[in-house]
C-alpha cells in the first residue's frame, strides 16, 4: 500500500484566519487558506502574461536597481519589483479626460508605468469643474486632455505624458498594452473592443452617471494572474512526518499540490519510492499562476459575470447592466441624457429598458422601475467622489493588466451609492430644483439640487492629517464645494514635513515641495484646485498638549471630523474626543490593497474604540535571544541591538552626565535593572570610549565577535549540537535549530558592511567623523588581534520566557553595584565629553541606520542557515512599513466623501450608512451597515457611550455626593478624573472629611497637582455606584460643568 506523507506544521496558520478586526481581513485570511490548502511550496518560476505585447526588459533595466526605490518604496512593497519592472513596459492609453478619466489617469501616472496617453475630443466646459481638478476656469474651451496634461506630467517625472486629441484609429491603439474608455458612446466601445481583443491589448471600459458607476475589463483570451492575492508566500518549520519514510527527493522538487488534513497537518501524496526520513524541513508556499479566459465585450454584454459590490442586493448588477445599455440607446435615439428628474424623460428611459429587457437572453421577470427612474433622474450628474472611487478600481486594473499581479474583475463591476440621496427623493428633489446654473458644481446640483449645495458650502470641516488620505479628502472636498460658502471652512492639521517617498501616493506634493510642511501645501493645492474653499492649514498634533487650541469652542463650531492618520493612538484619542463633543467622525485607513472606511455618527453608532483589533503577535524573548528560525526573528533582534548599542546606552550616559537624579532613579529600578544600566553607563565613559575611528573600527569588529562567535560557542556550548531533552527528544529540533559560529573575513562583504556600519555609528555617537574608505578600515581591521573565545561554565541560558523572567528578577548583588558605582567617573570628571543618543531613521540611505541593521540581522542568519533577506524587505519589516498605493488611497477616500453626503443630509437611519471592508487585490468589496451603539441601563434607564450626565457646578464634594443621591437614587462609591482617584468608600475618615467641604474643581487640583487650564470649560468624573439595593451598576460619565467666570477667576489664583 502506498505511502502517505503528513506534515506537522511548528506553528498554526489557521488560527490567523480567527483574528482581526472586520470582513476586509477575514476575506484576506480565506483567500490565504485556500491558497495553502492548494499548493504546497518549495520553488517557482516566473510566467510571462500571454499578451502580443513583448514583456522582455530592454538592456536599460536589467534588475531592480532602474527602480527608484526612495520614491516608490510604499508601492513597492505592495507591487513587488518584478511586477513594476513589467509596469516599466507598459504604455497606458486613458481616453476621456472628465473627472473619472483624470482619476484613472492620476493613478496610473503615480504607479510608474512607461507612458501614459491621454485622448480626449471634447471642449471643457463649466460642469467638468465639479470633478476635474485639474481643469481651471481659464481653461474652459480648451480641449480637455490638452489643458490637463501639463498638471498630470507633473505628478511623476518617470512616466512620459502627451495628449492626443485626433481620432482613435486601429493603427493608433495597436501602440499600447493598455487601453481605458471612459465617457465613451457604446458604438466607440464595441468597435475598439474587437482590436483589442484580437491583439490582445487590455481593454478596461468605465463610466460613472450620478450615483451609479460601471467597469468592465477584458484582458484577451489567454490572461495569466502570477500573483492572486498579493499576500506573502507563507514558511512553516516541520516538526515531525508521519507514515512514511524517506524525504530526500523533496528537496528543491517542482511545487507538489497539498491536501489540508487539519490545523497543524497536511498531506503531499504518495511519498512510497522515497528515502528515508531524519529530520528538520521547512515548507514553503509557492504560488501558481492562474490562467484567465476573458469573453469579448459582446459576448460578456450578452453573458455577463459580475463582481459582487453588494451582498444585499444580488439582483442589482444585472439590472444595472440593463440600465448602462439602455442609457446608450437613449442617447443615440435622442441626442442627449435624460434631463435631470424630468418624468417624460423618465418614462422614455423605462420604455427602452423595458423593450431590452425583453429582447435580452437572460430576460429579468421583474424591473426595479424605482431603481431604474433614479438612474434616469441622477445620470447627468458627475460626482467627484465617484470618480475617485472608479477611478482607484480602475487604475489598480490597469496595473493588473501590465503586471499580471492580483486577480482582475472579471469582467463586469457595477456599483452605486443611492443612500446618499435624501429620502424620498422623488419627492423632495425635481427638474427645477436641481437644474444647473452655470457654475463650477453644476455636475452635482444635476445630482442633489442648489440648496442641499448650500449645505456643503457652510460645512465647517476637520481633516486631521494630510498625508495620502488626506491630500484625497481635500481634492475631493473642494470639488464637492465643502467649506466653501458662506460661513464655512475647512481646517487641516498635520505637523509633519514632505519626503520623497510621499510623492507616490501623496498627489498634491511636487519635488520641489520637499521639506515643506504637508498641511499648508496641500491647503495651498487645493486652493488652486477651487479658489473659493476657505481652507486653514496647521502644524499640531492633536492631543492633551494642543487641547487650548482644539478646544470647546473650535469642536462645537464644526459639522463633522475626518481622521487620514496614520497611528492607532491618534485614533482613538480624536474618537474619544468626537464622542465627547457628540460629533461625527469618517475613520478611514488603507494597508497596501485593503482598506476600510468607518462612519461614526453620535446616538446612531458605535465608536472606533468600541471594538479593538488584537495586539500585534510579540516574538518571545527565547527565540530572540537564542533559537531564531525566520528572518523575522533575526530582523527585531538586529533592531533592539541597534537600539541598545546606539540610543538607549548613549542616553543612559547622557543622561548620567546631565541630569543629577539619574542614579538615584536608576537605584530604585527592580531586579538587576541598576547593574544593567550602570554597566552600560561604564561602558559608554569608561570602558569603551574611542579616541579615534580606529577604535570604532575595533569596537565594530569586538562586537562581530562577541555576537556572532563568541555568544554562539556559549550557546553549543550549554546545548551541544547531539543535546537530548528529559524525554529522550534532540533539543535542537522543530522551531529550535542547531546554530554554528561564524568566521570574520575580510574577503566578506556582509562582514565589512558590519564593521563599517558599527564603526561609522559609534563614531556618531561621540562625535567623531566616520570614514567610508573600506581599503581604510581594512588596513585598521588587519592591525587588530582578536583572542580565542573559550566557553565559560556555569552560564545560565534560559531556554524558555519563564525562565527568562527568573533570570530578570533576580536579586539585586549589592556588592557588584557598589564595586560598579565607585568605578563610575563623577560628571565633572569627563567634562566636554558630548554623548548623542542616535533616533532610529529608516528613510535615509546615507546614515547606516538600515546598513547595520540589515548585516547584523543576516550575520545572525548565517549563525542559524536561516536564509538572508534583501535590504528592500528588512527595511519594511524591521522598519514597521506600511505599504500603502495610490489606488486605494482614492477609492477609500472616495467612500469616505460619499458618507460625507449622508451625514450632511442628516440621515437617522442606521442602514442609510455604509461601513466599507476592500480589497483590490482580489477584488472584494464588503459594505456593512454600521454597528448600533451597546445599550446599557441602570433602573430603567438606558443609555449608551453617546449619554453622559450633565451637572452644573460649582459644588463640594458633598453637594456632588447628595445631587446624585437625590436626582438619580445612585450612591457614589467611587469617583475619579482621568487617573487621578477623588473619593472612594474606603478612603480614610479624616481624608474623605477633608474634602467633602472641597470644591470639585480644588479637588482635581489638589489630587493631580495641576492647575486646571484656562480653555477648560468642563471636567469628566468618571463614577463607580450603587443602586438602592447595594448592587453595583455601570453608568455614564460626568460632564461637570464650570462656571462661565471660572477660566479668569482660577488664572487670576
Amino acid at each position: 500500500m502506498p505511502g502517505f506523507l503528513v506534515l506537522y506544521l511548528g506553528w498554526v496558520i489557521i488560527d490567523e484566519i480567527l483574528k482581526n478586526r472586520a470582513w476586509l481581513d477575514q476575506q484576506i485570511r480565506v483567500g490565504l487558506f485556500e491558497s495553502l490548502s492548494v499548493y504546497a511550496l518549495l520553488t517557482r518560476e516566473m510566467a510571462q502574461n500571454g499578451s502580443s505585447t513583448n514583456h522582455d526588459l530592454p538592456p536599460s533595466t536589467p534588475s531592480g536597481a532602474d527602480i527608484d526605490e526612495s520614491l516608490y518604496s510604499r508601492q513597492l512593497y505592495v507591487l513587488g519589483h518584478d511586477a513594476m519592472r513589467r509596469m516599466a513596459t507598459s504604455d497606458v492609453l486613458i481616453a476621456g479626460m472628465g473627472g473619472l478619466g483624470l482619476e484613472v489617469a492620476k493613478n496610473v501616472i503615480l504607479s510608474g508605468v512607461k507612458s501614459v496617453t491621454l485622448h480626449d475630443e471634447r471642449k471643457c466646459q463649466m460642469s467638468d469643474l465639479s470633478s476635474q481638478y485639474y481643469l481651471r476656469e481659464e481653461d474652459l474651451g480648451k480641449n480637455r486632455a490638452e489643458a490637463c496634461v501639463q498638471r498630470l506630467a507633473e505628478l511623476n517625472n518617470y512616466v512620459p505624458t502627451a495628449a492626443y486629441t485626433g481620432k482613435l484609429t486601429e493603427a493608433y491603439i495597436k501602440k499600447f498594452k493598455v487601453v481605458v474608455l471612459t465617457d465613451s458612446p457604446l458604438s466607440e466601445q464595441e468597435w475598439i473592443s474587437e482590436v483589442t481583443h484580437a491583439q490582445g491589448i487590455a481593454l478596461i471600459v468605465a463610466d460613472t452617471r450620478g450615483l451609479f458607476a460601471q467597469v468592465f475589463c477584458d484582458f484577451g483570451e489567454n490572461f495569466q494572474v502570477l500573483d492572486v492575492n498579493g499576500e506573502n508566500p507563507q514558511t512553516a518549520m516541520l516538526a515531525s512526518i508521519t507514515k512514511v519514510g524517506g524525504m530526500t527527493e523533496l528537496n528543491n522538487c517542482e511545487p507538489r499540490r497539498i491536501k489540508v488534513l487539519g490545523p497543524y497537518t497536511f498531506g503531499i501524496g504518495d511519498t512510497s519510492t522515497f528515502s528515508e526520513y531524519t529530520s528538520g524541513g521547512i515548507v514553503n508556499q509557492v504560488k501558481m499562476p492562474k490562467d484567465l479566459h476573458f469573453k469579448k465585450f459582446k459576448d460578456a454584454m450578452a453573458e455577463p459575470e459580475f463582481v459582487m459590490t453588494c451582498l444585499s442586493h444580488f439582483e442589482r448588477p444585472a439590472l444595472l447592466h440593463l440600465a448602462f445599455q439602455a442609457l446608450h440607446h437613449f442617447e443615440t435615439q435622442y441626442q442627449k441624457l435624460p434631463e435631470s428628474w424630468d418624468q417624460a424623460n423618465t418614462q422614455k428611459f423605462l420604455t427602452i429598458v423595458q423593450d431590452l429587457n425583453q429582447r435580452s437572453s437572460s430576460q429579468m421577470e421583474e424591473l426595479d422601475t424605482g431603481l431604474l427612474s433614479l438612474f434616469a433622474g441622477i445620470c447627468r450628474g458627475n460626482l467627484a467622489p465617484m470618480c475617485a472611487v472608479i477611478g482607484g478600481i480602475v487604475a489598480q486594473e490597469v496595473m493588473k493588466a501590465c503586471s499580471g499581479k492580483f486577480h482582475p474583475v472579471f469582467q463586469w463591476l457595477y456599483f452605486d451609492a443611492i443612500e446618499c440621496l435624501p429620502k424620498n427623493p422623488a419627492s423632495t428633489l425635481s427638474a427645477d430644483i436641481c437644474r444647473p446654473i452655470n457654475s463650477r458644481y453644476d455636475s452635482q446640483l444635476l445630482v442633489f439640487g442648489s440648496e442641499f449645495q448650500k449645505k456643503l458650502g457652510a460645512v465647517k470641516m476637520f481633516i486631521v492629517g494630510a498625508g495620502a488620505i488626506g491630500c484625497e479628502l481635500l481634492k475631493n472636498f473642494a470639488m464637492m464645494g465643502i467649506g466653501a460658502g458662506t460661513g464655512g471652512r475647512v481646517t487641516v492639521t498635520d505637523m509633519d514635513i514632505i519626503e520623497r517617498s510621499n510623492l507616490n501616493r501623496q498627489f498634491l506634493f511636487r519635488p520641489w515641495d520637499v521639506q515643506k510642511p504637508k498641511s499648508d501645501t496641500a491647503a495651498q493645492a487645493v486652493k488652486a484646485m477651487n479658489p473659493g474653499m476657505h481652507v486653514v492649514s496647521h502644524q499640531n498634533r492633536v492631543g492633551p498638549e494642543t487641547e487650548k487650541i482644539y478646544d470647546d469652542a473650535f469642536f462645537e463650531d464644526l459639522t463633522c471630523v475626518a481622521n487620514a492618520l496614520d497611528n492607532i493612538d491618534a485614533r482613538i484619542y480624536m474618537d474619544r474626543r468626537c464622542v465627547y463633543y457628540r460629533m461625527p467622525l469618517l475613520e478611514s485607513g488603507t494597508l497596501g490593497t485593503k482598506g476600510n472606511v468607518q462612519v461614526v455618527v453620535p446616538f446612531l453608532t458605535e465608536s472606533y474604540s468600541s471594538s479593538q483589533d488584537p495586539p500585534e503577535k510579540s516574538i518571545p524573548i527565547c527565540t530572540l535571544k537564542n533559537f531564531p528560525n525566520a528572518i523575522e526573528h533575526t530582523l527585531q533582534w538586529a533592531r533592539d541591538l541597534f537600539e541598545g548599542l546606539f540610543r538607549q546606552n548613549p542616553e543612559n550616559a547622557h543622561l548620567y552626565l546631565s541630569d543629577p537624579k539619574f542614579t538615584e532613579r536608576t537605584l530604585k529600578l527592580p531586579g538587576i535593572q541598576p547593574v544593567e544600566v550602570l554597566e552600560s553607563v561604564k561602558a559608554v565613559l569608561v570602558d569603551e570610549r574611542p579616541k579615534d575611528f580606529a577604535d570604532c573600527v575595533h569596537w565594530g569588529r569586538v562586537q562581530f565577535e562577541e555576537l556572532f562567535v563568541n555568544q554562539i560557542k556559549q550557546l553549543l556550548h550549554n546545548f551541544p549540537p547531539e543535546q537530548k531533552t528529559s524525554s529522550g527528544q534532540p533539543f535542537w529540533s522543530g522551531p529550535k535549530r542547531c546554530p554554528h559560529p561564524l568566521s570574520f573575513s575580510l574577503e566578506e562583504e556582509l562582514h565589512m558592511d558590519f564593521v563599517t556600519a558599527a564603526a561609522n555609528l559609534r563614531a556618531t555617537v561621540y562625535g567623531l567623523k566616520g570614514i567610508l574608505d573600506r581599503k581604510l578600515i581594512m588596513k585598521y581591521l588587519q592591525a587588530m588581534h582578536i583572542p580565542v573565545f573559550t566557553p565559560r561554565e556555569n552560564v545560565r541560558i534560559a531556554t524558555t520566557d519563564a525562565e527568562a523572567q527568573v533570570t530578570s528578577n533576580m536579586s539585586l548583588d549589592s556588592e557588584k553595584l557598589d564595586k560598579l558605582l565607585a568605578e563610575l567617573p563623577k560628571a565633572d570628571q569627563v567634562g566636554g565629553t558630548r554623548i548623542t543618543p542616535i533616533e532610529f531613521e529608516k528613510d535615509d540611505d546615507t546614515n547606516f541606520h538600515m546598513d547595520f541593521i540589515v548585516a547584523a540581522s543576516n550575520l545572525r542568519a548565517d549563525n542559524y542557515r536561516i536564509k538572508r533577506e534583501d535590504r528592500h524587505r528588512s527595511k519594511l519589516i524591521a522598519g514597521k512599513i506600511i505599504p500603502a498605493i495610490a489606488t486605494t488611497t482614492s477609492l477609500v477616500a472616495g467612500l469616505v466623501s460619499l458618507e460625507l453626503y449622508k451625514i450632511i443630509q442628516n440621515h437617522k437611519d442606521l442602514e442609510s450608512y455604509k461601513n466599507a471592508f476592500v480589497n483590490l487585490a482580489l477584488p472584494l468589496f464588503a459594505f456593512t451597515d454600521p454597528i448600533a451603539p451597546r445599550k446599557n441601563k441602570y433602573y430603567e434607564v438606558e443609555w449608551t457611550l453617546w449619554d453622559r450626565f450633565e451637572v452644573q457646578g460649582e459644588m463640594t464634594l458633598k453637594q456632588f455626593i447628595d445631587y446624585f443621591m437625590k436626582e438619580e437614587g445612585l450612591e457614589i462609591t467611587m469617583l475619579s478624573h482621568g487617573v487621578c482617584m477623588l473619593y472612594s468608600f474606603f478612603m480614610t475618615p479624616a481624608k474623605k472629611e477633608e474634602r467633602m467641604n472641597m470644591l470639585m474643581s480644588e479637588i482635581v487640583r489638589k489630587v493631580s497637582k495641576r492647575k486646571i487650564e484656562p480653555h477648560v470649560r468642563a471636567l469628566v468624573f468618571e463614577l463607580c455606584c450603587n443602586d438602592k439595593d447595594g448592587e453595583d451598576v455601570e453608568v455614564p460619565y460626568v460632564k461637570y460643568n464650570l462656571p462661565a467666570n471660572f477660566g479668569q477667576a482660577n488664572q487670576d489664583n
